[in-house]
């Protein structure tokens, strides 16, 4: 079993939290496209400012995204390390399956194989 540190868990559980909403990953989803201000993260949720405000909230608490301020414009950018901690997270728990998948193929076509046959 993998052992977190108590501040890795609390991020990779912070990142899985913020991801659990289709509106904060759709915000997520954007932002791959580049930096984008609140307003134009918002205009597609149809939802208002204050909701996507605290969507943003999350993300950044869970160090998803990054915002700047630059006068009244408020930019938010994706923070590609957040990601990696879910990305590995994910990671290692597929390899083990992956390979188990491939231990029952090579064995169901080493048994359907007619050559070994007797």
């Amino acid at each position: 079993m993998i052992k977190y540190s108590e501040g890795e868990a609390g991020r990779l559980d912070a990142a899985f939290h913020a991801l659990s909403d289709q509106r904060r990953r759709a915000i997520v989803t954007r932002l791959c496209e580049g930096p984008a201000s609140v307003s134009a993260l918002a205009a597609p949720l149809g939802v208002s400012l204050p909701a996507v405000v605290q969507h943003l909230a999350v993300l950044e608490a869970a160090r998803l995204i990054t915002t700047s301020k630059s006068g009244r414009v408020r930019t938010c950018t994706l923070a590609p390390d957040g990601l990696r901690a879910a990305e590995s997270w994910l990671h290692s728990r597929r390899l083990p399956q992956e390979r188990a998948v491939d231990r029952l193929e090579a064995f169901l076509s080493e048994a359907s194989d007619p050559k070994e046959q007797p």
